[in-house]
């Protein structure tokens, strides 16, 4: 997906003295879609090396194009795809074209420069509900070749009447194959009845988690979808309780110690690179995305970079 370096306009609650932080989301358009943005925050740009978070749905796609997002250009991140319902069809300009289903994994890294579309399948399931995530790459990984994979199956763990699902790194003994490049976990957690746990988590990673469905209580705070909940660094577990079918996302990793310069599809350091990036899309130096009906996603005006 695709967003613009907001000018966030976020109503974010100070870190208290637990090191927990409530923000809401602000809503944005992608596509013909409306999205709930999470992250990155006005002062909070990543969480390890998490830089974006969006979550749409759950909506009703039946008899509709569902989701259409138009070829687009990404340097410098890893595009995490999660859906909790429906289907999506992936394309990129590297060839690649993958279906990907609740409870798989598609991992697309741009690193130097990759160019995807994102679109319903033309007879795709009646519901669609998925978040959208970006992974920042570290200094030394950001100009690594474009690669895209796809993972049909995913290592699951159990706790406390959760389900653990580790979609990047390792949590509760389970640990992913899908190759990041740097220290960070991903995981969703279904509760397939009341469930309530002492997640275990590493003190040396800073994590956040919210609700894509359902509701939560997480270090006593209470949760629903549209809010993200930071739980800082220096813990060894966290106290989560759920009602049956509720599903959370759980984010963290080791803090990046990389200031981020994000403006629309690309993750930089300067602007001198996102200047670079938006002539050779306009270019069409990234490649072409084939089969997509339409044209490709216009840049924004460059405007004034702030970093």
């Amino acid at each position: 997906m695709s967003t613009v370096d907001a000018q966030l306009e976020i109503a974010e609650t100070p870190v208290n003295s637990l090191g927990l932080e409530l923000t809401g989301a602000r809503v944005a358009r992608v596509g013909d879609m409306t999205v709930r943005r999470l992250l990155p925050l006005r002062m909070r740009r990543s969480v390890g090396a998490w830089c974006f978070v969006d979550h749409y749905g759950p909506m009703s796609v039946d008899g509709k194009a569902g989701m259409r997002v138009p070829p687009h250009p990404h340097i410098g991140l890893q595009t995490v795809t999660w859906l909790i319902s429906g289907d999506v069809l992936h394309t990129d300009s590297l060839g690649s074209e993958q279906l990907i289903r609740p409870g798989q994994l598609n991992l697309m890294t741009a690193g130097r420069g990759i160019a995807h579309a994102e679109v319903s399948p033309a007879e795709h399931d009646p519901a669609l509900h998925g978040v959208q995530l970006w992974v920042a790459l570290p200094e030394g990984s950001r100009q690594v070749e474009p690669a895209f994979a796809h993972h049909a199956e995913l290592p699951a763990a159990g706790i406390g009447g959760f389900e653990i699902t580790v979609f990047a790194g390792s949590l509760a003994g389970a640990q992913s194959p899908a190759r990041v490049f740097s220290e960070i976990v991903g995981a969703e957690l279904i509760a397939g009845r009341d469930a309530r746990s002492a997640l275990p988590l590493q003190p040396g990673h800073e994590h956040v988690i919210f609700a894509a469905l359902g509701s939560a209580e997480v270090a006593g705070t209470a949760l629903q979808p549209g809010s993200l909940l930071y739980l800082g660094t220096g813990r060894e577990q966290v106290e989560i309780a759920a009602p049956e079918e509720s599903r959370l996302i759980l984010l963290g990793g080791v803090p990046l110690g990389e200031p981020l310069l994000m403006w629309w599809n690309f993750v930089a350091r300067t602007p001198e690179e996102i200047e670079a990036a938006a002539v050779d899309w306009r270019e069409g130096r990234f490649g072409t995305v084939a089969d997509y009906d339409g044209e490709p996603m216009p840049a924004p005006p460059l405007g004034r970079l702030r970093r």
